[in-house]
């Protein structure tokens, strides 16, 4: 891996994160690249990693790199990629598209087409190297290519491998939208607690760390959730009553129906992405 130049196209907090875990795994930052436009931000990477190349010019590092990793806003991608297209036919790197919305086949017309690309939904908590990407990969991508995309991917997290490209949809739905529906249960039990008469550090205190730890035991835990469940929720106790009140209230239709709006706005947004071209 050592050999792979890797160059990434936006040098926002995503690009930083994957970076980050890439040389803490023992990523060489000489064999890093990353074009960032912003003059301030790339005083900032260029801090961070004094031996990483950073440039303002996207074709800079996409023509010598092995593998571009795009990491720009969903809707200037296509003018990024055609921009790259030239290079890119020349140099045929593997793409890693983490543009959220954007199909790997569009990607591949804007940059000329017949490119080996790997489209990836990482989450947030990659930030933290705790995230999860959920990755496809299109026909020409190699099984030493998708290794070396998974590699890179895994700096910050997990990763997922689905079949269908469509998957995609559910994989945002889930993951890549799912850390806000985290967010709003802890922030439901944080006021809640507050109304109940609890300080409001100490009801915060409480939301976060039972959220931390259950999480953590769900995820040590080989059996089903419901078998977690039960475990809490004696027969006829507190969380009996809280539990037996959600599902007086059908949440978990409410929030079946939550998670299919999320992944048919990822389809649309993808839907219109590829009609505007």
């Amino acid at each position: 891996m050592s050999n792979d130049r890797i160059g990434f196209i936006g040098g926002g907090n995503m690009t930083q994160a994957i970076v980050t875990g890439l040389v803490s795994s023992g990523f060489r930052p000489a064999d890093i690249m990353i074009a960032e436009p912003s003059a301030k931000q790339r005083e900032v990477l260029t801090q961070t990693w004094p031996d990483a190349e950073i440039a303002a010019e996207n074709i800079r590092i996409a023509e010598r790199a092995n593998c571009i990793v795009l990491a720009v806003k969903p809707q200037i991608l296509a003018d990024v990629c055609r921009d790259l297209a030239d290079s890119a036919q020349k140099t045929k790197p593997l793409v890693i598209s983490i543009a959220a919305g954007i199909r790997s086949a569009d990607i591949d017309a804007w940059l000329g087409g017949g490119l080996a690309i790997v489209r990836a939904m990482p989450n947030q908590p990659a930030l933290l190297q705790l995230g999860v990407t959920g990755s496809f990969a299109n026909e020409r991508v190699s099984t030493a290519q998708k290794q070396h995309a998974t590699r890179i991917l895994a700096a910050v997290g997990k990763v997922v491998d689905v079949p269908h490209e469509a998957d995609i949809d559910a994989v945002t739905a889930i993951s890549g939208s799912g850390p806000a529906y985290f967010y709003l249960l802890i922030d439901m039990l944080t006021h809640t607690a507050q109304e109940l008469g609890l300080d409001e550090q100490v009801a915060h205190i409480l939301a976060i760390e039972t959220a931390t730890g259950a999480t953590a035991l769900a995820a040590a835990s080989a059996d089903p959730m419901a078998a977690l469940i039960a475990r809490v929720r004696s027969p006829g106790g507190t969380t009996a009553a809280a539990l037996d009140s959600l599902d007086q209230q059908n949440v978990r239709d409410i929030f079946a129906r939550a998670l299919t709006a999320a992944r048919d706005r990822a389809t649309e947004l993808a839907d219109h992405a590829h009609a505007q071209e």
